[in-house]
């Protein structure tokens, strides 16, 4: 009795006295294949195309926008000038915000605890631009040495830019050792105000 070669289920595919069965592939396979395809068009448009959709960035960039907001909100914007840094160098909350500016920003160049590496050495009493408090935003501001420092005014906020100076202030003479000092030696930063807590 000879078999119905349409409903056959084996293929005349043999290996070692071992025919294949044919077993293909079940239809909602197909249809998600199909779906999944259709949908990377629309989700390319969407992400590669469309100049309104969210990226990293710009989730990150508005993240960023309403922190700021929260954090300054009370202080609205902070002047650069001797007085402000000097008060925000004994603000904890600030003094912890620009903690993490300064390691996400500096700490590749200056090394994490302000130490030097590429850039300078942030603990020791020369500087090599700096004679006053207000250099310091000046210099994260502008830049220096031919732009081997660069300059943060387009991507630093002027209140994040002021508290920042106030933490590079507060690591001189907070570490030993480290790079070599550069510059000339100046006359010692006020003391700290107590802190404060906002």
């Amino acid at each position: 009795m000879s078999r119905n070669k349409a409903a056959d289920p084996l293929l005349n595919h043999e290996y070692d006295g071992i025919r294949e069965y044919d077993n293909p592939t079940p239809g909602w396979w197909h249809v998600l294949f199909l779906l999944s395809i259709v949908f990377s068009f629309f989700y390319f448009l969407y992400y590669e195309v469309n100049p309104e959709s969210a990226t990293n960035e710009s989730t990150l960039l508005a993240a960023r926008v309403a922190e700021t907001k929260r954090i300054f909100g009370a202080v609205g914007e902070l002047s650069p000038d001797e007085a402000t840094i000097q008060a925000m160098r004994g603000n904890a909350q600030f003094l912890e915000v620009a903690a993490g500016i300064f390691i996400g920003n500096c700490a590749q160049c200056h090394g994490r605890d302000g130490t030097g590496g590429t850039g300078t050495n942030l603990t020791d009493d020369e500087y090599k631009n700096v004679n006053r408090l207000e250099d310091i935003y000046s210099v994260i501001t502008r830049g220096a040495g031919g732009q081997a420092m660069p300059a943060w005014d387009n991507r630093l906020s002027q209140n994040e830019r002021v508290i920042l100076a106030a933490y590079v202030a507060n690591l001189r003479g907070s570490a030993t050792g480290g790079k070599g000092p550069e510059g000339k030696a100046i006359a010692p930063w006020p003391p700290i105000p107590a802190p404060e807590k906002n």
